[in-house]
This record gives C-alpha cells, sequence and structure tokens, in this order.
C-alpha cells in the first residue's frame, strides 16, 4: 500500500463493539433496484468494504445479491466487510425488533449485520405501512413505546450475537445524551447529516468523549443549493493539491475522525469518491475557520420522516 492509499484504507476502531469500520462507506439509497445492485457492485469492486443499508430503503434484496456476487467470485470474504442496516420507525416497539432485524438479514443474504441503527429516534404507528398517515395526511407517530426501550432491544440483539455493534441515526444531541446516560451498551456509532457546511462540531466532540463514531451522510451536501462542492475555500484547496472538490470534501471528513458515506450509480463517480489522499494541515484549518455557510438539508431529525431521496452523483 503506498501512502496515497492509507487515507481510503483508514479503519476506525469501535470501542463499543468488535473490531474497526472503514472509514469510507457506500451507501445504498438508490431507488432503482437493478442500479443498486451494479453500483454496489462497482462499490465493492473500487473498494469499498463498508455498506450502509436500511429496511426503509427498500432494496437490501439488491444490496444482497451484489455481496452474493462478490462472495461467490472469492473477491470478498465476510470477514472483510462492515455491513450496517438499520430499523425502521414503524418497528420500534420492542417485540417487533427482533423480527424486523431477522428480516433485514435474511433479504440481504447475511446470518449477522456488523452494525444496527435505529433510523430515527422516532416511532412511528407500528405496522407493515412504513409511512403511516392520518386522513389529513399528518404522520401517525405511536406514543406507546420510547426510544429507551427500543434501545433496549437492540442492546439484546446485540448480547445474542447478531450484531456486532448498535446505534443511532438522525439523532439530536439531547438525544443521544439521555440514551449514553441510561444504556447498558453505548452506541457504537451515530448516523446524521454531516459536510463542510453543517460540520456538527459540538456532537462530534461529546462522541469523541464517549467513545462513539459519527458516520457522516451526505457528506457531499446532497447536491443541492447553496453547493457544498463549489464552496470557493474547497475549490480552491482542490486546485491547489490537484484533487476535486468531492475528494476534498471527503478526505476532510475522514481526516477529522468521522466515517463518510457516499452514494453513485456512476462507475467513474464511485471510483473518484473512493481516491481521496490526506489534506495539508492549512488546508484542514482553513476548511474549519474559512468556511461561514451553515445549513442544514435534511430535516429528518425533527420529525423521523425523510425530506427527500438525495442526489447520487
Amino acid at each position: 500500500m503506498t501512502p496515497s492509499d492509507t487515507l481510503r484504507h483508514t479503519k476506525i476502531p469501535l470501542t463499543h463493539g468488535a473490531g474497526a469500520i472503514p472509514a469510507m462507506g457506500f451507501g445504498t439509497l438508490i431507488p432503482d433496484p437493478a442500479l443498486t445492485t451494479q453500483a454496489t457492485r462497482a462499490a465493492l469492486e473500487t473498494g469499498f468494504r463498508h455498506l450502509d443499508c436500511a429496511e426503509r430503503y427498500r432494496n437490501e434484496e439488491a444490496v444482497g445479491a451484489a455481496i452474493q456476487d462478490a462472495l461467490g467470485a472469492g473477491t470478498l470474504r465476510r470477514d472483510d466487510l462492515f455491513l450496517t442496516t438499520k430499523l425502521w420507525n414503524s418497528n420500534h416497539r420492542p417485540e417487533r425488533v427482533k423480527p424486523a432485524f431477522n428480516a433485514s438479514c435474511r433479504r440481504l443474504g447475511v446470518d449477522y449485520v456488523d452494525a444496527y441503527l435505529i433510523h430515527t429516534p422516532f416511532a412511528f404507528q407500528p405496522g407493515d405501512e412504513q409511512d403511516p398517515r392520518d386522513p389529513q395526511g399528518q404522520v401517525i407517530y405511536d406514543p406507546g413505546v420510547t426510544l429507551a426501550e427500543t434501545w433496549g432491544a437492540l442492546e439484546r440483539l446485540m448480547e445474542e450475537g447478531r450484531c456486532g455493534s448498535i446505534g443511532l441515526s438522525d439523532i439530536s444531541l439531547e438525544n443521544l445524551t439521555e440514551i449514553v446516560a441510561g444504556a447498558r451498551i453505548k452506541p457504537a456509532f451515530v448516523q446524521v447529516e454531516s459536510h463542510p457546511y453543517l460540520p456538527e462540531w459540538e456532537l462530534l466532540d461529546f462522541c469523541r468523549r464517549n467513545g462513539i463514531i459519527v458516520m457522516a451522510f451526505a457528506p457531499l451536501g446532497h447536491g443541492l443549493e447553496p453547493s457544498v462542492l463549489a464552496d470557493p475555500v474547497i475549490t480552491g484547496i482542490a486546485r491547489r493539491i490537484g484533487k476535486t472538490p468531492a475528494q476534498v470534501a471527503l478526505a476532510w471528513a475522514v481526516q477529522r475522525g468521522t466515517a463518510a458515506l457516499t452514494t453513485s450509480t456512476k462507475p467513474d463517480r464511485i471510483r473518484e469518491n473512493f481516491d481521496i489522499a490526506a489534506l495539508p494541515d492549512d488546508a484542514m484549518e482553513e476548511m474549519r475557520t474559512g468556511i461561514a455557510t451553515n445549513v442544514r438539508f435534511n430535516q429528518v431529525v425533527g420529525t423521523g420522516v425523510p425530506g427527500f431521496i438525495p442526489g447520487t452523483r
């Protein structure tokens, strides 16, 4: 491995779990199942060894097909893959957690996952409908279960040896603090929107103190306006070091100690996103002090309802 390969192959040791997570992750929120399989296959061929999935994405079978192809071809060993999936809001009641987990494993074609996350801290009406609504079109929440009770069900899954670690997604610092204070098994991860326009320094500092890894989704800003990748600080650094703005933003994410999840259906973009190299110290400082824009693109943290399906570069 050459020095330029080091950053892209970074692994972050788990404090609350076994092993380490590859910092560069491939997100599988892709609406079309056929494209999901093709993109996941391309990501594995490129070198990604961390796949981020979810019951809510409705494509775990398609991800599983790509995994099984790689395993069957001998190009991937299961032990080399870090596989994350998530419990959806309509399965928060403790008695629904294990069946939901088993269903995800069955769709993915695996016996265990490396990380199982609560997709959002909001419980929806239990049932098969992922987006339950009342006649007025309002989400039907479930007041009959607490986040702590759902967390307890994940703790039991981990104790049974079915998942290597557990965590939370789309969570506020306030809710995370409450879970950490009462948990028997601390979260290994939190997955939140984070990029140079939403660095989440306070949350990241809390997680560092508590041995929790931050998984940054939308590290390139979802392709929305204002454009992270058009920021003059980022484009200026990209020109100086001979990398693309996307590679600069991803390198920044990994160098500050987070995992970063990117998604694309285009093989050339997948390769570009993986081809990162360490930024100079002055570039890291410039990104921290020179970028003033602050924006959250996805409001799921306030409602539990995904605001959109992000663009896939």
